[in-house]
């Protein structure tokens, strides 16, 4: 059988090597004649699981000790709800960056628990889309936090620099997180949903600095209030406990590959390989200003749209699939995480040239 790379923007591809080590766990986990699914989630086997998994997180990410680490149902739009609720009490306002569709969404549902301000909107430099200039920005000076999201999967924009703002940082890197590597001590809060970088959907991670628990409005679910969650290892309520085995397994994986550097350095050269093919092409065309490219999600266009069916349909006949862009921007989109191997961007660029040939 002839590979298949997955260029979903997400659920995304998992690692071969850890769905290959599910497969044959599934039935039957460290020969307990169960799945690790089946365990009840306090039971000392799935607990040495789970403990497992954070301390590898931990160890990938450095975070520091006066860090929490939560495992929470939900996902990333989960979360765009769940940072207000916990934090936004603080002074009842709140910054937020907008950088593209998903940092636009959390202004959104940020919205329906306090005052929200956007500092800035996207811009656009030399006709190519960009993040505005820091000096742009319209801040609040009494901000419970600053909201932005450093890497925008749908429009293919990436902030490299986090911002510097003198309150509590939030960061929404449900398509950063273990891509490269981060000073978690600059941020107030981190989440992520699972299905990119770190598992399957309906899993994400909440790192939340100590002092910015117990905030939580008095209309906050307790399922998604940091400091009960906290209190209770992320046990509160049954967590999703075969996503959270499998980030583990994830985590693992990752640290085999060298951690976060060696992985860092891999998608660097996955993504150089595929912008500098990009900019060298006349037929396809990358509308990102350079220096705010995702290194996580390439987007492109083509000379003619009337040739976007075609493409996918070829591409799809080579094994690579899920090219088409999000349906708000059209074009295509190779979203190239931690499991894309540089094969598998090297067979992209092979078909792309082959395509335009044609």
């Amino acid at each position: 059988m002839k590979p298949v790379y997955n260029f979903c923007a997400g659920p995304a591809m998992l690692p071969a090597e850890v769905m290959q080590k599910a497969q044959r766990e599934f039935v039957n986990w460290q020969n307990h004649g169960i799945s690790v699914m089946e365990f009840s989630h306090r039971d000392k086997h799935f607990m040495a699981v789970a403990e497992a998994a954070e301390q590898n997180l931990r160890k990938l990410m450095n975070i520091p000790d006066n860090y929490k680490v939560l495992f929470s149902h939900g996902g990333g739009r989960g979360q765009f709800a769940a940072v207000p609720l916990n934090l936004i009490g603080l002074t009842g306002k709140a910054d937020y960056l907008v950088t593209g569709s998903w940092s636009k969404a959390a202004v959104a549902e940020g919205k329906k628990f306090g005052e929200i301000n956007v500092v800035a909107q996207p811009s656009v430099v030399g006709g190519l889309n960009a993040v505005a200039s820091p000096n742009e920005w319209q801040l609040s000076d009494d901000a419970s936090y600053f909201h932005y999201c450093p890497n925008e999967t749908v429009d293919g924009i990436e902030m490299f620099n986090e911002p510097e703002v003198g309150v509590p940082l939030v960061a929404d890197m449900s398509s950063t997180i273990l891509s490269r590597e981060i000073d978690v001590s600059k941020y107030g809060v981190i989440y992520a949903g699972a299905q990119k970088n770190i598992g399957p959907s309906g899993l994400s991670i909440v790192i939340v600095r100590e002092d910015l628990l117990g905030h939580a409005l008095d209309v906050t679910p307790s399922i998604i209030d940091y400091k009960t969650m906290s209190d209770n290892d992320s046990m509160y309520n049954t967590p999703p406990t075969y996503a959270w085995y499998l980030a583990g397994e994830v985590f693992k994986w990752l640290l085999d590959q060298g951690g976060v550097p060696a992985i860092e350095a891999l998608n660097k050269k996955k993504a150089d390989l595929l912008y500098d093919f990009i900019d060298s092409s006349d037929y396809y065309r990358n509308g990102v200003e350079p220096s705010f490219r995702s290194r996580m999600n390439v987007t492109f266009q083509l000379a003619d749209e009337a040739d976007n069916a075609a493409f996918l349909a070829g591409a799809e006949e080579a094994g690579l699939m899920a090219l088409k862009g999000h349906r708000s921007v059209g074009g295509m989109r190779a979203s190239i995480y931690n499991a894309m191997p540089l094969a598998g961007v090297e067979a992209l660029v092979q078909y792309m040239e082959q395509f335009q040939q044609r």
